[in-house]
């Protein structure tokens, strides 16, 4: 019996998550100029990094051979004042991905089970199947989460309930006024995880003060990420707000040193860049009203969205899926979407909300796709 044999089997049961494909591969497989491709493919801001957080990350390289702030202190500092929560209540994650593996860590194991709906964000159950804890998948409605049925799937066995809202790779939203019935419901001893990736993105009339449930909820936690909005997807830095007791035993499991200090400095200067998180909001409506338009024209059907993406079906033809065969064409025409088959779409691509002229030329390259 070989080496990886003696690994636990709901290890090597895992299928490893696969990220959008890259720029520079792309144009390698196909020998197009990386400089003409268009990447809408993982949810990234298209405008780029802040100058405030360029100019941030300038002034750190001067420090970059000593490690990092362990204990993030000035940007613990600067999320506190913005959320009003003590400091104590905040833990720095590599990515909003590191404090969801950073709760099943810390809650879950084998014999133990997480609930999360059908079509919810891979990390979910890849988290939960790392630590040979039981996945419960709930049926989505309407592609969305269906708050009164996870409430029924929470077993004895449930310690954490995973929810995206806005849901990735759906776009889906749940209101704050279900979100706190839903909350108010669940068993105290159930870590409920609210992952707000792309809060920032929601229209004013839809937003909610979900850090204000947790003083009346210690069984929340609300991760949020600086790699959508902030523009900082390639530095990894997410944070998590929380009762200050799972704040510390999330600390016991996090690895030290685990953002690294570029990032740490482009976060605290990315929060305070207020008029480019507005512009980078205003460009993603802009930019979502005119893909809806396209798909409109083109005849096809699209889950609406509140986050910076939105998902579209790919018709059949004569019965025989064409999902794959439009993807394809994408690619060569210079244009990277995400195929969502891994999440139980088999007939729909996700495209990112880029900028005036990315979303023309995908259209364009749409159309050309469905007409051959």
């Amino acid at each position: 019996m070989g080496v990886c044999e003696q690994s636990p089997s709901y290890v090597r049961a895992i299928a490893p998550y696969l990220p959008g494909k890259p720029i520079s591969e792309l144009a390698r497989e196909m020998g197009l100029d990386q400089k003409k491709i268009v990447k809408l493919a993982s949810n990234e801001n298209p405008l780029g990094i802040s100058p405030d957080a360029k100019a941030a990350i300038r002034k750190a390289l001067a420090e970059a051979g000593r490690y990092p702030d362990g204990n993030a202190f000035e940007l613990k500092a600067a999320l506190s004042r913005r959320h009003r929560v003590p400091p104590e209540c905040l833990v720095i994650g590599n990515g909003s991905n590191d404090l969801l593996e950073l709760v099943a860590a810390a809650f879950l194991a084998p014999g133990r089970a997480a609930v999360y709906s059908q079509h919810a964000f891979a990390v979910y159950p890849l988290a939960t199947q790392a630590r040979g804890a039981k996945s419960i998948v709930v049926p989505a409605k309407r592609y969305g989460h269906d708050l009164p049925a996870m409430l029924a799937a929470i077993t004895p066995e449930t310690r954490v309930v995973f929810i995206a809202n806005p849901n990735n790779p759906t776009g889906t939203f749940v209101s704050g006024t279900e979100l706190e019935d839903f909350l108010s419901r669940v068993p105290r001893e159930v870590t409920v995880v609210l992952d707000e990736a792309y809060a920032e993105y929601l229209p004013p009339r839809l937003r909610y003060d979900s850090v204000a449930w947790l003083k009346p909820f210690p069984n929340l936690v609300i991760t949020r990420t600086f790699s959508k909005v902030y523009g900082l997807a390639g530095l990894r830095v997410g944070f998590g707000l929380m009762d200050a007791e799972v704040a510390d035993l999330l600390n016991r499991v996090r690895q030290p040193f685990n953002v690294n200090a570029l990032a740490l400095a482009a976060a605290v200067a990315a929060l305070g860049d207020r008029e480019f998180v507005a512009r980078s909001y205003r460009m993603n409506r802009a930019g979502m009203a005119l893909l809806e338009r396209g798909f409109r024209s083109l005849g096809l059907d699209y889950i609406p969205s509140c986050a910076n993406f939105v998902s579209f079906c790919v018709p059949r033809r004569n019965g025989e899926p064409r999902c794959g065969a439009v993807y394809e064409t994408l690619l060569r025409r210079g244009v990277i979407v995400r195929p969502v088959g891994g999440y139980g779409m088999p007939d729909h691509l996700r495209v990112t909300v880029g900028t005036p002229r990315e979303n023309e030329k995908f259209l364009k390259a749409l159309k050309a796709a469905l007409d051959s």
